[in-house]
């Protein structure tokens, strides 16, 4: 057996492998960037290792710095987590090479399935239904425009290498093709340092169903059991569950044992994930679900599948690596309830989820259902890495009983400064058709911006802000009114500059309290229908507030009076970074001509773009970036003038 891991991760999966490690008597060893030097993860190893700066590039990523760490502190193994060099074949090797344990699979297997081309050819070989599309060596413009023409529209540009949705983009029209497949394979070769890719048919109503597989090194190959991750944003996971809703026993006998075939297929070791698309137009059908890839490492949604069937997978992984049999045969195998997981992510909804970084003054996610993070109160959220910082996870009999269990954690969680998708997250889980399992990975597109619009928390914003207000507004600030339903509540009077920008209404039951925090202080507020009881404490020094309402979770911080930013920007033709990033691209130069909506520069933030549009006709003035630079937030990184206009 392994007696001492290193990790060659970050984050909430490092602690995640970190508790089974400890669990087995194995002591761990964690690698750290210079952004990570104080990081949760560290904390909790046993001995950690400094790799490098702040970017992936320069310290998860040098794979020579990890094996070196490894053989300084006289570990035994290395488990690579997901992401980073996860599904890295030459860091396999060189782990081996050197050594070192791998847990994982073989980097023959890895190659196998590595590049999303050669595994659906090996795949087709195996009897196992794949997409149709385009796998060809061409790789010029021509030639793959011709081919989506060939598959007809809408198509699917797929990076070859890699996944978590980098490097894939959704092709409705012709005209877009040219445009999605630069922007696909810049983000291809940032990510995986490959940008071939791959085409396939845009499927309708498409489900992503996934299962589970392991193997070990004696022959034997079992499947877990299939995962939904249906619930997609930009192609990015937001909430998985385990079982997929709607599967029947026969479709889910075909599925699971098409997995194992696959995975038969490349000699397979340690916990792999067969993905599938589904076109569940008429239900989840055998004959109607394709292979899509392979994963070859331990998945981010993987503790809904160890709800539901008692399997701890990072122990399994452990054992497999150190030459043991599977732990139990498939007919051991089985499925107990229901579990769902959401991804909390630091992004702000309300901003288009532009990433959000800084401090986390108040941190707390409470006690129930099952917790996954990387980070405590006092951390910071760094933009040089990916933006989730917790993974919530909920088991129930059934379902639904899953569904509300999770819905309450949410609801519950305290995160701030940092923005999160909390509210988004719940606004999905209420959503009627997640409720029913009417399912496809475009539902949270359809529903746009109905899963980010918050009415309810205006009572807690109008609270939190005449809280903070109330010093600089006339004495009569609140007047009684009636609405429509003939609810009694209270709203602002006076036509002051305050009112456009807080416009709202409370209402409510009596004796309703609202959470507060003001400059790092918790308080509260009451709301009746006699006005505001303001907190007693007002040695705020920042000029905001942030308010947090239980029933629908929405986090808000309230500036001094002023336009928002984008909007200010549009006004006055300033283009303002959203958030600190890297400019990996600059389509205009000074003094060019642009038309409203043209790209003008593209930002990179943990992991993703972010396009810079033009907010109307006009010339370029004051570009003050290049490709490379790094920028903060608030940056004026050009300025779009109207054109003068002819007399």
């Amino acid at each position: 057996m392994i007696t001492k891991l290193l990790i060659a991760n970050r984050g909430e999966i490092a602690c995640r492998i970190m508790r089974t490690a400890r669990t087995m008597g194995v002591a761990t060893v964690a690698v750290y960037s210079d952004a990570d030097a104080k990081a949760l993860h560290v904390r909790q190893a046993d001995e950690s290792v400094h790799i490098g700066p702040s970017p992936a590039a320069e310290s998860y990523l040098v794979g020579a710095k990890i094996i070196a760490a490894a053989q300084a502190t006289g570990a035994d193994a290395i488990h690579p987590g997901y992401g980073f060099l996860s599904e890295n074949a030459d860091f396999a090797q060189a782990v081996i090479d050197a050594g070192l344990i791998w847990v994982g699979p073989k980097p023959a297997s890895i190659r196998a399935m590595g590049l999303k081309d050669a595994a659906k050819a090996r795949m087709i070989e195996a009897g196992v239904p794949v997409t149709p599309g385009y796998l060809g060596a061409d790789q010029s413009v021509e030639r793959l425009t011709t081919e989506a023409e060939a598959i007809g529209y809408p198509v699917l540009i797929k990076a070859v290498a890699g996944g978590g949705g980098k490097g894939m983009r959704k092709v409705d029209a012709p005209d877009d093709f040219a445009a999605s497949l630069e922007s696909c394979r810049r983000e291809a070769k940032a990510s995986f340092g490959n940008d071939e890719v791959l085409l396939e048919k845009w499927i309708t109503s498409p489900r992503h169903i996934e299962v589970q597989v392991f193997g070990d090194s004696h022959g034997n190959v079992v499947h877990l059991f299939e995962r939904d991750c249906s619930l997609q944003r930009r192609h990015q996971k937001v909430i998985e569950e385990a079982p997929a809703p709607g599967m029947d026993a026969a479709t889910r006998e075909a599925i699971c044992a098409a997995a194992v075939r696959a995975a038969k297929a490349v000699d397979y070791e340690g916990a792999g994930t067969i993905e599938f698309i589904a076109d569940a137009s008429e239900g989840l059908r055998a004959d109607r679900i394709f292979f899509m890839e392979m994963n070859t490492r331990l998945q981010v949604e993987h503790p809904v599948t160890e709800e539901i069937t008692g399997v701890d997978l990072v122990e399994w992984q452990l054992r497999v690596a150190s030459g043991e049999v599977l732990p139990k045969r498939q007919d051991e195998l089985s499925i107990n309830g229901h579990a769902i997981e959401a991804r909390l992510y630091a992004e702000d909804p309300a901003k288009g989820f532009l990433p959000s970084t800084g401090r986390l003054d108040h941190f707390d996610l409470g006690h129930e259902g099952r917790i996954e993070t990387g980070v405590e109160e006092g951390d910071e959220i760094s933009p040089n890495y990916d933006p989730m910082i917790a993974k919530l996870v909920a088991h129930g009999n059934e379902r639904e009983a899953a569904r509300e269990l999770l819905l309450e954690m949410i609801q519950s969680a305290w995160v701030f400064p940092v923005k999160s998708n909390a509210a988004f997250l719940a606004s999905c889980l209420k959503d009627e058709s997640f409720i029913s399992a009417d399912l496809d990975t475009g539902l949270i597109e359809r529903r746009g911006e109905t899963l980010t619009e918050i009415d309810v928390p205006k009572v807690a914003l109008g609270a939190g802000a005449l809280a903070y207000l109330e010093p600089h507004l006339p004495t009569k600030i609140l007047a009684p009114l009636t609405d429509a339903s003939g609810q009694v509540g209270w709203a602002p009077v006076g036509k002051d500059r305050f009112n456009s920008m807080f416009g709202f209404r409370l209402n409510g039951p009596a004796n309703r309290k609202v959470r507060l925090s003001v400059d790092g202080r918790a308080e509260t507020v009451d709301l009746d229908h006699t006005g505001i009881q303001k907190p007693s404490q007002r040695n705020w020094r920042k000029k905001g507030v942030w308010v947090q309402k239980g029933e629908s979770l929405s986090h808000y911080f309230a500036a001094e009076p002023r336009a928002e930013r984008g909007q200010a920007s549009a006004a006055d033709g300033a283009i303002i970074a959203p958030m600190p990033g890297k400019v990996i691209a600059v389509d205009v130069s000074e003094g060019q001509t642009v038309t409203a909506g043209q790209r003008l520069l593209v930002l990179e933030a943990m992991k993703m773009e972010h396009a810079l549009t033009a907010p109307f006709d006009g010339v370029i003035e004051g570009l003050a970036v290049s490709a490379g630079g790094q920028v903060q937030v608030d940056t004026v990184l050009c300025r779009v003038v109207p054109a003068a206009s002819e007399e």
